[in-house]
């Protein structure tokens, strides 16, 4: 009886999912019900999951709203009638239109007017399928309506959207929030009614009593409703079932691919080739899996048709076949990669293919694809609210002030002392926390459907201008709806942009190599050196402090290595302790005999028997706790996190635990084993995946190596990687790079190469407009390049405030003026108020100001550009207030070893971490006075003593350690060290004699009495 119930994905609007809207039913003894969210059907698909469950027959609708005003309730007879509404529904999402008063003629969907829009529309005429909802509330205006006598229009529409007050409550803090205003200024029109409720079947049959007929018109149209999608373990994919025409020519074309690409990939063919592709075939055939490797057989040829660089990631990377259609770059027999991980008999979804693509080019294939294929839409996924978020939005709407917010959402609050509003803030933000805030798309899926993705869901239209649906990937996939992954990375411009750099910069050597030849870059001992000595700053995945600090402790020097070391890294191994036992055992081959129990060894060997790939919970699963494939993939599906809560995986975690007992196993390995396997939590890769970043890591390493300054640029054209661009133009100096400040005859907006010498882009000058930049580059590709300043002020329009930023960076030192005397040129030049539209006709006579000799010290130029590039181009330790009291450099590290050491460091970056009793902690990489690399650590009592104040100089003071041989130092004290006075606004003459001046003053560090009694060698 109820045609009108929300879920909280009634977003900003109802208060509860769609399990408790079920839960609620089976309490109140309700079989049948309709979900029909506010222009939204994120819940429908889970909703008809859940519903047998909860003894429901699930019907669904919308209820179609202009904000919080009702127009009227779609309610789906069938399959298609809700396809009919998604239709419609998604026409008006996409235009931002109003919805109308009256519905449209839908073929298979009912119509319910809400009582008070009938009369507030007077609406007299209605369609066969169109009816009158009445709710408890309306019984007492119907007698005296002209409506009664419409007695087989009338419905019962009993609106579901609380359980209790505490929900009523929320609600009206969620309308206040998605009108933005204070609660007290929220309007009544804008909420729900209270009595918005489910009641017993029994007591909503006893309050329409007097109305047999609208309980009848009720029963008849619920009874004729039917809702069926397919949720079953042997449900058939919905992706698109052929690439081609049929099954047939689909497999007569997958096959022949194979067979073109075993030349290509095997030209010298090799033991188990053939038999390992034959297994592949014969299962992709059977699982009927051949249209989606077609599929993104044909995704990645139009990207190489295109000039596109891409990788092929995920668990298809385990595939010979994704590797013969050039798919991946990982050749599966190389790595003896797991077959069942990839696919199994009892595995219902495809192979995951994680297609990245340069974050230039991804729009472009995203745009192809949309139009290649007929049935397309972005995957959608949810924004939920989060704790300090709930509370911000909370204290808004309750008008507290800023501080005050701020106070609790940074949690700095003793309970006892917090007033009554505060309070209710606290609580209500814990009953919105996590609930769906507003509709997002999900990092890179793709769905390609063989149905119109409407008879799913509904779609939006978000800012990136492709139709979205309204669901994410997890229910996705329990209707048989598998993603593409389009995903857009950094790492992929930076390799084809070195390679035209390389074209341009070094000509004679463009053809000396084929970036896509990763053989050859694997026993290339430049490469593999860069790898053994962690030098890797720039490259793919292996640049991290993190990464170099586990690269040097394995002493990894091969691709093999550096495909474990890819994993290891990840959270779900490092938390369970077992990567420093994996490190322990690939330094001590003996250990892992000693400490493994046998039967992990025997499964993974190459990790000496430490889990380190999401395949290993696969592989433990079947062989030491005897799971079948099926129970280990939900297991490691489970491991994701995003099944971590469905039943199926509560029952194989305790088959689990009842098999290993059953086998003779202790508790404690038992439990040791599973909270390894735990550990993972989504954070683990499939071999495949690590195998696909070790490749693009290597033809990053390739030109690191051999095209170091042309890399070095193609990263800084790119937005960096890890660390701030300052560092990566230090690395290019440091790789023998001539650094120059941006140029007015030579620099564009991004940077630029010219034999070593690297010119700064305008895009670094933070307040320079781009229109102009372009303007400047346009005028000097046309007119040539620029004379003098009063050439350029000629021929560029351009105003004072402009002009004075290119001076200051010094962008005319080209004319041998100094720039202050540049200032004043351009001063005189050019009046405030004065604005030339178009370029002059003929160069205009100019007067020749006389202008005094000025100078600019380095010291100046040095700060102009801290001001202007956020960095500046000298060395920063040239900007000390008092020079550094020792040379100590990270090469005298080792000669430290177990000993105390005193240096400095111009900090790089800070990784915050706390330790597992919540205490602050600091991890430190830093630029010595030489711009090599050193790290230091600082522990809880030194954390909570010292502080960083964001960037520059520290002096440290600290025992050198080595773990693994990886030298870093355990700080003891630190102290910032002060940068000169600007000399721009102090009385200095030249940066010379400010050094020179200078007298060796008392130590950073002797404010602590110890600090005067170190005893450092020299």
């Amino acid at each position: 009886m109820y045609l009108n119930c929300h879920t909280y994905y009634s977003l900003r609007y109802g208060t509860f999912s769609e399990k408790e809207l079920l839960q609620l039913a089976k309490e109140n003894e309700v079989t049948q019900l309709a979900l029909t969210d506010i222009n939204n059907t994120s819940a429908c698909l889970n909703f008809v999951r859940l519903a047998p469950g909860y003894g429901v027959r699930p019907i669904l609708g919308i209820d179609f709203r202009n904000g919080a005003e009702p127009c009227f309730i779609g309610i789906a007879k069938n399959n298609e009638g809700y396809m009919e509404l998604n239709n419609f529904l998604s026409e008006y999402l996409y235009g931002g239109k109003k919805f109308p008063a009256t519905a449209p003629k839908f073929k298979q969907a009912y119509v319910i007017y809400p009582f008070e829009s009938v009369l507030l529309n007077e609406i007299e005429v209605f369609n066969e399928n169109e009816y009158i909802g009445v709710s408890i509330a309306d019984l007492r205006k119907l007698p005296f309506s002209r409506l009664s006598g419409l007695k087989d229009r009338l419905v019962v529409q009993q609106p579901v959207t609380f359980r209790n007050k505490s929900d009523f409550n929320a609600h009206r803090l969620l309308r206040a929030i998605d009108n933005n205003v204070l609660l007290s200024k929220l309007d009544k029109s804008e909420e729900a009614n209270e009595g918005e409720r489910m009641f017993p079947i029994g007591n909503l049959a006893a309050a329409f009593s007097e109305y047999a007929h609208i309980l009848e018109n009720t029963e008849r149209l619920m009874n004729s409703c039917s809702i069926y999608f397919d949720f079953s373990s042997d449900r058939k994919p919905q992706n698109l079932k052929t690439y081609l025409n049929t099954r047939e020519e689909d497999e007569a074309l997958l096959e022949k691919l194979c067979q073109e690409g075993l030349s290509y990939r095997y030209p010298e063919g090799g033991p188990g080739i053939m038999e390992r592709l034959h297994k592949e075939l014969e299962l992709i055939k059977t699982m009927g899996f051949v249209s989606y490797f077609l599929i993104n057989w044909d995704i990645v040829s139009e990207a190489r048709r295109r000039g596109f660089f891409y990788v092929g990631r995920g668990s298809g990377a385990n595939s010979i076949v994704a590797y013969l259609l050039r798919i991946t770059d990982v050749d599966p027999i190389e790595l003896d990669l797991y077959f069942e991980r990839f696919i199994n008999l009892y595995r219902v979804n495809p192979p995951d293919f994680d297609i990245d693509f340069s974050h230039r080019d991804r729009p472009e294939m995203t745009k192809y694809i949309f139009e290649r294929f007929d049935h397309v839409a972005l995957l959608g996924t949810y924004v939920t609210f989060k704790e300090k978020g709930v509370v911000r939005e909370l204290g808004k709407v309750f008008g507290l002030p800023k501080s005050e917010i701020d106070l609790l959402s940074e949690g700095r609050y003793d309970p006892q002392k917090l007033d009554e509003i505060s309070q209710l803030v606290l609580k209500y933000g814990r009953l919105i926390n996590g609930m769906p805030n507003y509709l997002s798309i999900h990092a890179g899926g793709i769905l390609i459907s063989e149905k119109p993705l409407h008879w799913f869901a509904a779609t939006h239209l978000p800012p990136k201008g492709f139709p979205t649906v309204q669901f994410d990937m997890v229910i996705a996939e329990d209707a048989g709806l598998y993603k593409f992954d389009i995903l857009g990375q950094r790492g992929l411009a930076k390799i084809r942009e070195a390679v035209d750099i390389i074209g341009y910069n070094r000509p004679d050597e463009i053809n000396s190599f084929d970036i896509h030849d990763v053989r050859r870059f694997k026993n290339d001992r430049s490469v593999n050196a860069l790898i053994k000595s962690a030098q890797c700053m720039g490259c793919f995945y292996v640049e991290s402090p993190a990464m170099r600090m586990l690269l040097k402790k394995l002493e990894v020097d091969n691709y093999l290595g550096l495909v474990a070391a890819s994993s290891i890294i990840r959270p779900g191994v490092a938390k369970s302790g077992m990567m420093r036992e994996y490190i322990l055992r690939h330094r001590n081959k003996d250990r892992a005999k000693e400490r493994a129990h046998p039967v992990m060894l025997n499964i993974m060997p190459e990790t000496y028997g430490v889990m380190v790939y999401q395949e290993d919970v696969i592989k433990v699963a079947h062989h030491f706790a005897d799971l079948s494939l099926g129970e280990a993939d939900v297991l490691r599906r489970g491991m994701s996190g995003k099944f971590r809560s469905r039943e199926e995986f509560e029952k194989v975690r305790l088959k689990f635990i009842d098999n290993c007992r059953k086998k003779g196993e202790p508790d404690s390995i038992i439990f040791e084993v599973w909270e390894q396997i735990a550990s993972f939590a989504g954070y683990a890769f499939a071999k495949g995946h690590s195998a696909s970043y070790a490749v693009e890591s290597y033809q990053t390493l390739f030109l690191r190596a051999h095209f170091p300054l042309e890399y070095m640029v193609a990263v800084l054209n790119n937005g960096g990687g890890f660390y701030r661009s300052e560092f990566y133009v230090h690395e290019a100096r440091m790789l023998g790079g001539i650094i120059h400040s941006p140029c007015i005859n030579r620099s564009f907006n991004a940077n630029v190469i010219y034999g070593k010498d690297i010119f700064l882009g305008f895009g670094y000058l933070r307040d320079l407009e781009h229109r102009v930049s372009e303007r400047i580059i346009r005028e000097r590709n046309t007119g040539g390049h620029f004379s003098s300043l009063e050439d350029f002020l000629d021929r560029v329009t351009i105003s004072i405030e402009q002009v004075s930023i290119l001076i200051r960076i010094n962008a005319f030192r080209f004319t041998g003026t100094n720039k202050h005397q540049l200032l004043w040129k351009a001063h005189l030049f050019l009046n405030k108020n004065m604005k030339i539209d178009h370029p002059k006709l003929f160069p205009p006579k100019q007067q020749n100001f006389k202008i005094p000799q000025m100078h600019t010290t380095d010291l100046e130029e040095a700060f102009t550009q801290l001001e202007l590039l956020g960095f500046c181009l000298c060395s920063p330790f040239e900007l000390l207030a008092e020079p550094p009291k020792n040379k100590r450099c990270a090469h005298d590290l080792e000669r430290f070893l177990n000993r105390h050491i005193d240096i400095y460091g111009y900090l790089v970056t800070v990784k915050n971490t706390r330790t597992h009793n919540g205490k602050r902690m600091h991890f430190v990489t830093l630029i010595d006075q030489q711009g090599k690399v050193f790290d230091v650590v600082l522990f809880p009592p030194v954390a909570a003593k010292y502080h960083f104040r964001g960037k520059g100089i520290y002096r440290f003071y600290g025992k050198v350690v080595s773990e693994f041989g990886f030298l870093s130092i355990e700080a003891i004290k630190m102290k910032k060290q002060d940068y000169v006075q600007d000399p721009r606004y102090a009385d200095m003459k030249t940066s010379t004699k400010v050094f020179a001046d200078k007298k060796i003053g008392v130590s950073p560090l002797s404010s602590d009495p110890e600090s005067e009694n170190i005893n450092i060698e020299p």
